[in-house]
């Protein structure tokens, strides 16, 4: 799905991962559900690219809707996985976490649990390679992606400032589209270990000069990050 020039989503509004689009190749924001990887092909091809155009993966966080056919393409291609240092373990599956459901309605729970079980996400594979980042890293990757700390979520999680494309990945660090309850809308994500601190942490997307702040999880947003932001923590006193 192509949301601006250089800008593509793979996946939906239940589970996305992005591409940037620049002549001198691709980069990856996160990578789903394994299932997704025939929805990363379909893409290319309609762009006219391949697998081989994608030159490295930049992971908001280590979580299985995530990491999803990640190591399977850097494999397949050789590329770096990046990942946040507090992360790593996460995403090479040494590190087990449970976080609190939360209020949840039952047919968006349904939904969202037969749609990974459709997408693989008992197959999941996590990463044996990582290249662990730091807020403020710079990566030699398609769009020079700038890493943004965003814990909470995870002790991890990072957003990705791409201006290139006037956007900014935020994994789970908020949601427009909650899975377990189906609302609509910038809101907290479900799932996160600390809702105080993920609250926190989007100083860090707020004072972006970025139009699209694009999720994880729920539509893309085009409203810009302040916007979003505020919006998200309105959310948070309501709920």
């Amino acid at each position: 799905m192509r949301l601006a020039p250089g800008l593509h989503r793979v996946g939906n509004d239940i589970v996305a991962c992005y591409l940037v689009v620049t002549d001198d190749g691709m980069t990856l924001v996160d990578a789903g559900l394994p299932g997704h990887w025939n929805d990363l092909e379909a893409e290319l091809a309609s762009l006219g690219r391949s697998l081989d155009d994608i030159r490295g993966i930049v992971l908001t966080h280590g979580d299985a809707d995530h990491i999803g056919f990640a190591e399977r393409l850097r494999v397949r291609n050789g590329i770096p996985v990046y990942v946040g240092r507090a992360d790593a373990a996460r995403a090479r599956g040494t590190e087990k976490t449970s976080p609190a459901w939360g209020r949840f309605r039952l047919g968006a729970t349904l939904g969202f649990l037969a749609y990974g079980m459709r997408k693989g996400a008992a197959k999941t594979h996590h990463l044996t390679e990582v290249v662990e980042v730091d807020d403020g890293d710079v990566l030699d990757l398609p769009g020079s992606p700038r890493v943004l700390a965003l814990p909470g979520h995870s002790p991890g999680s990072i957003a990705i400032h791409v201006p290139a494309v006037d956007a900014v990945f935020v994994g789970d660090g908020l949601t427009t589209r909650h899975v377990l309850t189906g609302a609509t809308g910038p809101a907290p994500a479900p799932f996160t270990d600390d809702t105080a601190e993920a609250l926190h942490s989007l100083d860090n997307v707020a004072e972006l000069e970025a139009r699209w702040v694009l999720p994880g999880h729920g539509a893309p947003w085009d409203g810009g990050a302040a916007e979003a932001v505020r919006r998200v923590r309105a959310a948070a006193t309501t709920s």
